[in-house]
């Protein structure tokens, strides 16, 4: 059964340029509707995958922080009525670092969140502005400040290999971003995302994005200096002092069962999995004709399911135990990877195995979408 719920909030004050969410931008909010809606679709949630306590409920979007301190209280005040939560349940809110924002942190705090996740982005004003980003580095560094008050946990967001970065200012950024102290950090590389207008810009030659030589020395930089900080790396792109990880990502990289609700939610229930309608509209109104917003419930095969768990399993530093895979799934162990192709990369040191555990190495990091594609695929897709 589920232990953890995803609440998704769609709207945002603008539209990033490097954003492929699910979010969007809406001149008024019926916020007495969405709280309907909302509730109607966890009650249905509930209902098909309740009796276990919840460990981490998270809000995504969009930007979460522009909802109402009272709609936050109602909707937790429900899942704690639905699921009841465990003793030391992670509630985690993503917001920007706007002083608008800022201004809600204490009535979310009240409200029930004890982590709050901040989209700094960057601490250099010039990258800000090229990211689309509202506010700037004083704006967002007094936000950071507020949210070390109210909340017991924070981690912000930033993201690297930017078009002309360099190796040197990357790591000044990042040494002045570990000073200041939180346990938990997301350092995204900059992707470029089909659909977004950062995708049309390349096209059209309005920037070049960072090769992949100098990308890939940034990424060494940051395993470094978290590494050196305290705070390594836990999987692919967060890094987090032990026992501050999310514990709510860790669901899906655990490949553990959740509840996705709001538009173009997904949620993992048993062996299917959920997908809510994406456009707000849309969504609003399947809830209100069918009382909840599902737009496609999917069979999961063994297979499909032992894909989707090894792809999310090996962006852990923990890796993944292919016997308790096997076994979960009921397939033979030479079934989850390509075991020649597993020899190779453990020749390369890109791949670690000891016992059933496999995990990708520092160096096999870098390149992990290739070496999925080489190990997982060849074993699984074509069974």
């Amino acid at each position: 059964m589920a232990r953890a719920l995803y609440i998704h909030w769609p709207f945002c004050a603008k539209k990033c340029p490097y954003c492929d969410f699910n979010s969007h931008v809406r001149a008024e909010v019926a916020y007495g509707l969405w709280e309907r809606s909302l509730l109607a679709d966890m009650r249905h949630e509930a209902k098909l995958a309740g009796g276990e306590a919840l460990t981490s409920i998270f809000f995504g979007g969009g930007t979460p922080s522009l909802m109402p301190p009272a709609l936050v209280a109602t909707l937790l005040r429900e899942a704690e009525h639905l699921w009841g939560f465990a003793p030391d349940i992670e509630i985690t809110l993503e917001a920007n670092p706007s002083s608008v924002e800022a201004a809600n942190f204490v009535g979310l705090a009240d409200a029930g969140v004890n982590r709050v996740s901040l989209g700094v982005q960057s601490l250099d004003d010039e990258a800000l502005r090229f990211l689309g980003r509202l506010h700037g580095v004083d704006e967002a560094l007094a936000a950071l400040d507020t949210a070390q008050q109210a909340f017991k946990r924070v981690s912000f967001d930033l993201i690297y290999a930017l078009p002309n970065q360099t190796a040197k200012a990357w790591r000044e950024q990042l040494k002045r971003a570990l000073a200041f102290g939180t346990d938990h950090l997301s350092l995204y590389q900059l992707t470029i995302e089909p659909g977004t207008r950062f995708a049309t810009d390349v096209r059209r030659g309005a920037f070049t994005p960072l090769e992949d030589d100098p990308a890939a020395d940034l990424f060494a930089v940051t395993h470094e200096l978290t590494q050196a900080a305290g705070i390594p790396a836990y999987e692919v792109s967060n890094h987090a002092r032990p026992g501050e990880e999310s514990r709510h990502n860790l669901t899906y990289w655990r490949y553990q069962d959740y509840c996705g609700i709001g538009p173009g939610a997904h949620g993992r229930r048993s062996n299917l999995a959920t997908v809510r309608h994406k456009k707000p509209e849309n969504w609003l109104s399947a809830t209100s004709q069918h009382g909840h917003g599902l737009q496609e419930e999917s069979a999961l095969t063994p297979c499909d399911q032992a894909v989707e768990a090894l792809v999310m399993g090996l962006r852990l530093a923990e890796g993944v135990d292919i016997d308790a895979l096997a076994t979960r799934f009921g397939l033979r162990d030479k079934e989850l990877l390509d075991h020649e192709r597993l020899l190779l990369y453990s020749q390369l040191g890109m791949i670690e195995k000891v016992g059933s555990r496999v995990t990708v190495s520092d160096a096999g990091m870098p390149l992990l979408d290739a070496l999925l594609g080489e190990l997982v695929y060849p074993a699984l897709v074509l069974t």
